[in-house]
């Protein structure tokens, strides 16, 4: 279980960024309360407190399963959480953004 948690410290660590960058840019971003979820824009404040709840997740996640840096199964497993999302993300958003999908 300790492992999958600290997947899950990656993934939202992963998801943070986008959503982050965005808002702090100024900038529509697709979010899960865009319609349609996912693929429409959201305005950029909704993605700086969607991305700011993704951080404050992984946070919490990490406090309860604390971690030691270096070569070793914790950071691996989140890691693969990071690379997991990070591959999903972006082969999900290079397809909307080809095919012109917005709300």
């Amino acid at each position: 279980m300790h492992f999958l948690s600290l997947f899950f410290v990656g993934a939202f660590f992963c998801n943070c960024v986008p959503h982050l960058v965005a808002g702090l840019q100024g900038a529509p971003f697709p979010s899960p309360f865009a319609k349609p979820h996912g693929v429409g824009n959201s305005p950029p404040l909704v993605n700086f407190l969607w991305g700011a709840l993704n951080l404050v997740i992984a946070l919490v996640i990490l406090t309860r399963n604390p971690i030691t840096l270096g070569a070793n199964l914790e950071c691996l497993s989140v890691a693969v959480g990071v690379l997991v999302l990070g591959v999903f993300m972006s082969v999900h958003f290079g397809k909307v953004r080809r095919e012109g999908i917005s709300a």
